[in-house]
């Protein structure tokens, strides 16, 4: 089970701090991300780390600005949003898929397990 939080309404410029704790599995063989989706837009991916937090990944567009971390020991992983852009609003959903080395993946596709989604509005 993934249980994302930290959403909320900021204005632009602010920073925000997402969390997803995971439960039920064994979290440091998990490959995490952070996808997310706009009203009528489709799911983007935003960044994802491997198990040790050594490779990671950001989207261009957020690229700079946000930062993806994990705490194995908590079995919770973050995105750290800095300098949010009204164009930042989404729901952001965390994702787990297991994998037998240290790597991330980009595509929703191969992710095996979805978190229901924390809503960031950012406010021009």
């Amino acid at each position: 089970q993934l249980q994302a939080s930290g959403g909320g309404l900021v204005q632009t410029g602010a920073s925000l701090r997402l969390s997803c704790a995971a439960s039920g599995l064994t979290f440091s063989t998990y490959a995490m991300a952070w996808f997310r989706q706009a009203p009528g837009k489709e799911r983007e991916f935003v960044a994802a780390i491997g198990w040790s937090g050594g490779s990671k990944s950001h989207a261009d567009s957020v690229k700079g600005r946000f930062i993806i971390s994990r705490d194995n020991a908590k079995n919770t992983v973050y995105l750290q949003m800095n300098s949010l852009k009204p164009e930042d609003t989404a729901v952001y959903h965390c994702a787990a898929r297991m994998t037998y080395s240290d790597r991330y993946y980009q595509s929703g596709n191969d992710y095996h397990f979805w978190g229901q989604g924390t809503l960031v509005t950012v406010s021009s």
